[in-house]
């Protein structure tokens, strides 16, 4: 039963989900703002919620998790715990946002802005 899962598939499988999340959540920490659908962001948003929670953490376990998440990126990594996590040392949670831009000309999806706080 698939009772209060969030997530949705997004029309792909497994590893094309994975790698799309991780693609995105790359993007958003290197540049703190993307321009994406609707559905993805949403989707994306509480994946990029537990890596800045891990990164306040700090610790090696932390750093590999997100690396294993992020990929092998270690300049992400690096600003993810160095930069950004020290950014919301205070705050409990609720680190990125959603701004809602309008509709893509060429196909009508909802477009929006995520972005940290």
């Amino acid at each position: 039963m698939r009772h209060r899962k969030q997530k949705g598939k997004l029309s792909r499988d497994a590893a094309h989900r994975k790698a799309l999340f991780m693609n995105l959540c790359r993007e958003v920490i290197d540049h703190e703002r993307i321009q994406t659908t609707e559905a993805k962001a949403k989707a994306v948003k509480p994946e990029l919620e537990r890596l800045i929670t891990l990164a306040k953490r700090g610790d090696q376990h932390a750093r590999r998790t997100a690396m294993a998440r992020l990929g092998q990126d270690k300049f992400v990594v690096y600003k993810l715990f160095e930069e950004i996590a020290p950014r919301y040392a205070e705050r409990e949670g609720g680190y990125t946002r959603i701004l809602k831009l309008g509709p893509r000309r060429s196909d009508s999806t909802e477009m929006v802005f995520l972005e940290l706080v």
